[in-house]
């Protein structure tokens, strides 16, 4: 028998999932190589380490709502098979890696592993964007066999910048939405003055709290699981935070608190709404 899903993700939180997903990475983490090199000139790639596009996928979508299944070709080249949980079903998107040129035989398998998870990966719209970057020629030098200056990125492949968050509006609370917020152990007068008690100390503890408290909701059936963390990270994003919770200081983390107790009231009175009879 085929498990069919009652509860499908709103097409307004799938396509938070899919914007997530597709946000630039910030520019510090591009890289450049060279495709082509005429003496001290070269035609500037951009990529991203495989690490990245790993940690896109567990950010926005949780570690149990994405996995990825591998085959090794005669040629030495890899297939990748990358699954992920959108909207309550599960999406399968393939491509094929090449290896490197490295003279040791693992580490162009390596090679190819990484490249076929990040071919697959800009299916999904991950770093898509960095194929529309325009080709530039850049000062190279042929000593030391690297860019000297890497090109400037254009806008579109900035991530927006970010602004100062509204202050936390006083809104009453559910029991719930409470639990996202334990009272930690008394702060430093310092520590005191600098937040407000209770609040996660930074990204690692707000995205550990918000993994916890998406289960929660879940379980309760009052969300698909990843839908919590799609919503805080799509509005952070276009707040002109990072798509990466882990890295969210500062006012980024009232506004995340707002953000969970926005997206529950919505899901609270999408639940409560009488169905209409058929």
């Amino acid at each position: 028998m085929v498990a069919v899903n009652h509860s499908p993700t709103p097409p307004t939180e799938v396509r938070s999932i899919t914007d997530a997903l597709s946000t630039p990475f910030e520019p510090r983490e591009i890289k450049f190589k060279p495709q082509m090199v005429k003496n001290n000139k070269a035609l500037a790639i951009a990529y991203v380490d495989v690490r990245l596009i790993q940690d896109r996928l567990d950010d926005v979508l949780g570690v149990e709502n994405w996995q990825d299944d591998y085959e090794i070709l005669p040629d030495g080249s890899v297939t990748c098979q990358l699954r992920i949980n959108l909207g309550g079903q599960w999406i399968t998107k393939m491509d094929v890696g090449s290896p490197s040129e490295q003279p040791d035989g693992g580490d162009r398998l390596k090679a190819a592993f990484s490249d076929a998870l990040k071919r697959a990966a800009v299916k999904f719209g991950i770093g898509r964007y960095l194929y529309r970057l325009p080709a530039q020629w850049v000062d190279y030098d042929p000593m030391k066999k690297q860019i000297v200056r890497p090109p400037q990125l254009p806008a579109f492949a900035v991530p927006a910048a970010k602004e100062p968050a509204p202050a936390p509006k006083t809104t009453k609370t559910s029991p719930e939405t409470a639990r996202m917020e334990p009272v930690a152990a008394a702060p430093a007068a310092e520590d005191a003055a600098a937040k407000p008690p209770g609040l996660p100390a930074d990204g690692q503890e707000l995205h550990r709290r918000l993994q916890d408290y998406d289960a929660k909701l879940a379980a309760g059936k009052l969300c698909p699981r990843g839908a919590l963390l799609a919503h805080v990270t799509q509005a952070g994003v276009k707040a002109g935070y990072s798509a990466n919770l882990t890295e969210w200081t500062g006012p980024a983390i009232p506004f995340a608190v707002e953000a969970v107790k926005a997206f529950e009231q919505a899901a609270r009175a999408a639940k409560a709404e009488p169905r209409s009879a058929a």
